[in-house]
């Protein structure tokens, strides 16, 4: 088990890399994390909804995503509270509290998971979540050492050098932990280190005799080494690409934004300029804009109009830019948000920007599919091809008698359908759609991308051609493996976990 002194100290990567390494020399390999909050997930082929951390590790692992490894996922949609998932399945909302004294029902749901997992797999990597010194939440801790314990798990403790304070905080959760926790953890990796090596080793060897447990490893700060991010913290980075020669993509960084991971495949384009409007930022000179998806699509909008967004949106939109909505932001774009039942706020209703005529109504029940797809109306994609992605949302949206459907819906969970999905404006400068993952389509990006640099005169810049998202993301997912081995003691890891 990989635990950290804190959250974003790299835990989730570590596992990653632990889990590519393991496939590497041939074992058969499982990430699993019991209990997760995150507002970036995905659907599985089965239809259920996980983390998407638990989703890279398991490309790492080269497996398909299964709920089983993120039984619990926690999706916040206030400050206080947040959507129960148990077991890729929607189970309720509730509030911190609430939620606390459920731990021990879902306890039941993690040990099915694990149990299942153990059965396939040799090697079980497993996640804890935020801190296993949180002295307030050590009473049916199902996360961190409460989980070790009922699995019997050695721990491996990260800490984030980079932030400062490793050595404190380090030896401070030891002192917060019990003496049979204490026993439990079986050595140090410091993380995200930058300098010079040799300048740490008196901290090392003080660390070691202070606790007696050894430092398993420095891995170095892996500025170039990109994994698709499960959570917030990370957009506040911004791309750098040459403006002059790219097309530049906002994407408004709602207060409940989710799904982001929809735009990486984006990031990575040689053309594309792609940015996060942060809150107190301007949009200004985009090509694009696009409302991401939102775990509050109500009370984000409102954000939007509170803080000038909306006004400057349709400003673009009048100037000749184009505007995407995806999920939530496809609601957005719509004439009117109902929220009947109250699940998202108290507000019964409200008007959206009116880009688009739809009306979407909030309903109880959440709908989660893999989905194939084609492109209608004259999209950037071949009638033909068929697309990939995901459907996750709880809205209904009606459009109106006129108006133009951005997509055909041909299968849902492998099932043969046929549903029109989103809608497009007359002018098609405005779409929207409920699929998530369309970007991660290689030719369709291409093509969309192709569509923009058309119309600002850039055709024939650059070359879209040889970047495929997929071979990208496993020569990603080596490259951190061959970091790991470089950084930390797998020998000792493997005889740590019992293994040769």
């Amino acid at each position: 088990m990989i635990q950290g002194t804190g959250s974003f100290v790299g835990k989730s990567i570590i596992v990653a890399g632990l889990c590519r390494i393991f496939r590497q020399d041939h074992f058969k390999v499982a990430p699993f994390k019991a209990q997760n909050m995150a507002l970036n997930s995905f659907v599985t082929p089965e239809g259920g909804e996980m983390g998407r951390a638990q989703v890279v590790q398991a490309e790492a692992a080269g497996l398909q995503p299964h709920v089983d490894m993120n039984p619990i996922l926690l999706k916040p949609n206030t400050d206080i509270g947040a959507q129960v998932i148990i077991q890729g399945k929607v189970f309720g909302n509730m509030n911190a509290g609430e939620y606390h004294r459920f731990k021990k029902k879902a306890l039941r749901a993690v040990m099915e998971s694990y149990r299942r997992l153990d059965r396939q797999f040799q090697v079980i990597v497993i996640e804890g979540a935020g801190s296993p010194a949180e002295v307030n939440l050590r009473e049916g801790d199902i996360a961190n050492m409460g989980m070790a314990e009922k699995v019997d798990a050695p721990v491996l403790l990260v800490g984030d050098i980079d932030k400062g304070g490793v050595f404190a905080s380090l030896v401070g959760t030891l002192e917060l932990l019990d003496a049979e926790e204490r026993k439990r953890i079986k050595g140090f990796i410091i993380n995200k280190f930058r300098g010079d090596p040799s300048l740490l080793k008196p901290g090392l060897e003080f660390l070691e005799r202070k606790t007696g447990i050894p430092v398993l490893g420095v891995i170095p700060y892996l500025k170039d080494l990109y994994l698709p991010e499960e959570d917030g913290v990370i957009l506040d980075k911004m791309y750098s690409r040459n403006k002059q020669r790219a097309v530049i993509i906002a994407v408004l960084y709602l207060p409940h934004i989710s799904n982001f991971t929809d735009f990486d495949p984006l990031e990575h384009e040689p053309d594309v300029h792609l940015r996060y409007v942060q809150p107190g930022q301007r949009i200004g000179d985009a090509d694009v804009v696009i409302l991401p998806g939102s775990k509050n699509t109500i009370d984000d909008f409102l954000f939007l109009e509170k803080e000038g967004y909306a006004e400057e949106i349709l400003n673009l939109y009048q100037s000749g830019k184009m505007v995407i909505g995806i999920c939530g932001g496809f609601q957005m774009l719509g004439k009117a948000i109902r929220d009947p039942l109250g699940m998202e706020t108290s507000w019964g209703e409200i008007k959206g920007l009116g880009l688009l005529d739809v009306e979407t109504i909030l309903m109880k029940e959440k709908r989660t599919y893999q989905v194939k797809a084609v492109a209608l109306n004259g999209f950037p994609s071949a009638p033909e091809e068929i697309l990939q992605g995901y459907e996750i949302h709880m809205g209904e949206t009606a459009p109106g008698p006129d108006l133009r459907p951005a997509f055909k819906i041909i299968a849902r969970l492998n099932q043969k359908v046929e549903i029109e999905d989103g809608a497009v404006s007359p002018d098609g400068m405005v779409w929207g759609t409920y699929i998530h993952g369309l970007f991660e389509n290689d030719r369709y990006r291409r093509r969309f991308i192709e569509s923009l640099k058309k119309q600002k005169g850039l055709s024939g810049i650059g070359n879209t051609e040889n970047f495929e998202y997929t071979a990208f993301k496993e020569r990603v997912y080596d490259g951190l493996a061959a970091a790991l081995r470089e950084a930390l003691d797998v020998e000792r890891i493997y005889r740590i976990i019992g293994r040769k």
